[in-house]
């Protein structure tokens, strides 16, 4: 296998998660009409600077988030022609990098109808939780297919044959699938928790809680209260599933701890983010570990199903 490739994968997803933290401090600090509702040009114009838009704090961090993602997309592209210049037909590699390109081509759409559509800075309307939410979840969909590039073109032993019983397989796909889903919906419950931080800040926990129960709030207000509840119950089926892995097959035992640690790092996150009142900084922190246990969850699924349940 290519090595050098392999460090590039490795490299591109490490820049989109750069990217996607960048995306969120745009939200946290209600920057995302800073170029104005305009696409892809910034308040109608090319650069910032004298002849271009004006330079204030929220257009800066806008259009920073237009550059990178525009560096993003030609490092995309170079990866999906190396990877057919690479590696042979039919080869997962080739598929994961032309998935990367698609939904990254997808998250630019979807980033353009935010700010067209106004969805963006103070806008509290449900619609927003629907762009939001789809927003999410090409995220998380782009960074498993650069993550499964990356894996698939790293040099590591074949994978043992499958002589599980079918049912084995088939338990095996239905516990990954699960893992995946329940994570994604972690995920929009999190997002909209974390809108609703940036929208209505708190000024104590028991005003963040009254806030919460007030039948007259906000949606997004409303919709807080369940990321916690969602998060003990996802944490409780994550860690059984990373544990019941580890012992079913010990070769992806590293994968499956490498989970447990992400796991109790991000549960940790979230208990300081709420007793701090969701800083900026801190919302960051915790959209990293979430992102790095997505990718861990990804790749512990992928060794799983790549050679099936041992007997």
């Amino acid at each position: 296998m290519p090595k050098t490739f392999a460090r590039y994968a490795w490299a591109v997803l490490a820049y989109n998660l750069g990217v996607v933290l960048w995306g969120a401090f745009v939200r946290a600090t209600g920057s995302g009409a800073g170029c104005g509702n305009h696409w892809p040009l910034c308040n109608g114009t090319v650069t910032l600077g004298p002849g271009g838009a004006s330079a204030s704090a929220a257009t800066i961090i806008e259009f920073t988030h237009r550059v990178t993602s525009g560096i993003d997309l030609a490092l995309v592209a170079l990866l999906v022609v190396w990877a057919f210049r690479r590696f042979p037909r039919q080869h997962p590699v080739r598929l994961g990098a032309t998935l990367s390109a698609l939904f990254l081509a997808i998250e630019a759409l979807v980033g353009a109808a935010l700010v067209l559509l106004e969805h963006v800075a103070k806008n509290a309307s449900v619609s927003r939780a629907y762009s939001l939410s789809t927003h999410l979840i090409n995220t998380l969909t782009l960074l498993a297919c650069l993550a499964l590039t990356a894996w698939w073109s790293t040099e590591r032993p074949a994978p043992k044959r499958v002589t599980s019983a079918s049912r084995s397989r088939r338990g095996a796909v239905w516990m990954a699938g699960v893992s995946l889903a329940s994570v994604v919906v972690l995920g929009v419950s999190g997002a909209i928790a974390a809108l609703g931080d940036t929208l209505f800040p708190a000024s104590s926990l028991a005003a963040g809680l009254a806030q919460d129960l007030d039948p007259a709030a906000n949606i997004f207000l409303r919709l807080r209260l369940f990321h916690p509840l969602i998060a003990a119950a996802v944490g409780a089926w994550l860690l059984f599933y990373a544990v019941s892995s580890a012992s079913r097959r010990p070769d992806v035992s590293g994968r499956a701890w490498n989970l447990v640690a992400l796991l109790g790092a991000q549960i940790v996150a979230g208990v300081v983010n709420l007793l701090l009142l969701a800083p900026v900084w801190m919302q960051i922190v915790h959209l990293l570990l979430a992102d790095l246990l997505w990718i861990a969850l990804v790749l512990l699924c992928a060794s799983m199903l790549a050679a099936g349940e041992q007997p």
